[in-house]
């Protein structure tokens, strides 16, 4: 049985053992009841009522649950813009929400969600060992589903609305998570020690910045050899011949004149290599997989030389690392990794090395210490 309500000096607000009750009416007369942890808290709320009632944007909090919504969210979303939602970008929503939104959020109502709890969940990815960019995936529907909620009226606010995500977590364990970067020694070591038949992919993945998907999709009709172009006009994602992963991922990149030279000659190798077929296959001429790659090519070699973190992805961040560091402007490297910010390059992709730092030593010219300065005089 609940403990009884005990009236408060403010008309409208009881208390009721640990908590209070807010009670006013809205705009059409019906009477609201919300819930408050402090006497301060109670008052706000009842102020906001009462001012959104007069203006009649008031909207009834709802009981809905996260699960409840997403649920049905997933199935009928169809995106913010007006480039549509891909069904292949619907299977990782449905994916994270299923894996990690849902059995955080549970039966929370969406009404209750503040932007604390969005940021609590980010590092609760985060501990789960995941990267900065799986955080940032697993985040994406439910900032989403959020902003559905608050269009919909569903909610008051949209809680995730100016939440950022933090560049690095640190997990319970305390290990703070970044993504990573090769110095110049380390990706001359990890090439050095992929086996031969299979350099090449690292040595281009290094040098374009390719996502691995883009890599696995590419055909000789994508490679222009004679002016050292690559064409980026789709990739290979759960399966699936696809357009690249938004629309800035359709782009030219320069191939450096050595890789020209190695690419024609890995053409001349392979038993069939028509312009319609891809550039790397396996033995029997199949199209390669990301997994096989990342497990039979890159792995073995990075543990060989003591670097079982490395990824894929990681020479990706090192090719965004290496043209800003040789002179290339910010917007280049944008356009070369096919991203729709450059804001968003520059804090994901570029990684200074302490090498990178600049000479300080002109700050040791300094004014002299016993010079005497005229004091100032207003004219």
């Amino acid at each position: 049985m609940s403990a009884p309500l005990v009236r408060t000096s403010t008309p409208g607000i009881y208390k009721r053992g640990a908590r209070y009750v807010v009670k006013e009416r809205d705009h059409t007369g019906r009477m609201q009841t919300r819930s408050a942890q402090t006497l301060a808290q109670a008052k706000t709320i009842k102020a906001q009522i009462r001012t959104d009632s007069a203006r009649g944007e008031f909207r009834p909090a709802s009981n809905v649950t996260f699960t409840e919504y997403a649920l049905e969210w997933i199935d009928t979303y169809t995106g913010r813009t007006s480039r549509g939602f891909k069904e292949t970008t619907r299977g990782d929503y449905r994916g994270a929400l299923k894996n990690h939104a849902i059995p955080y959020f549970r039966r929370m109502p969406l009404a209750h969600i503040e932007p604390r709890d969005v940021k609590r969940y980010a590092q609760s990815i985060a501990d789960k060992g995941l990267s900065r960019d799986g955080v940032r995936n697993a985040v994406a529907p439910v900032k989403a589903l959020l902003a559905t909620a608050f269009e919909d009226g569903v909610i008051r606010n949209n809680p995730a609305t100016n939440v950022r995500l933090a560049t690095t977590y640190v997990t319970t364990a305390g290990e703070v998570r970044r993504a990573r970067s090769f110095t110049d020694t380390e990706l001359a070591a990890l090439i050095a020690a992929v086996d031969e038949d299979n350099r090449l992919i690292i040595e281009l993945l290094a040098t374009t910045g390719l996502r691995i998907g883009e890599l696995i999709a590419l055909r000789w009709c994508d490679l222009d050899l004679d002016r050292g172009k690559l064409h980026v006009t789709r990739r290979l994602y759960r399966g699936t011949y696809d357009t690249p992963k938004s629309r800035y991922g359709v782009r030219t990149v320069p191939l450096t004149p050595d890789m020209r030279t190695k690419l024609a000659a890995h053409r001349l190798s392979l038993r069939s290599s028509g312009d319609f077929e891809t550039v790397f296959q396996t033995t029997t001429g199949t199209p390669m997989s990301q997994n096989n790659i990342l497990r039979r090519v890159l792995k073995p070699a990075a543990i060989e030389i003591g670097m079982p973190w490395a990824t894929l992805h990681a020479l990706r961040h090192t090719f965004a690392t290496r043209c800003f560091r040789n002179g290339c402007n910010l917007k280049q490297v944008q356009a070369l990794l096919g991203h729709h910010s450059a804001a968003f390059t520059l804090e994901t992709y570029v990684h200074l090395m302490p090498e990178d730092l600049p000479d300080l030593d002109f700050l040791d010219n300094l004014p002299a210490t016993d010079a005497r300065v005229a004091p100032l005089r207003s004219a």
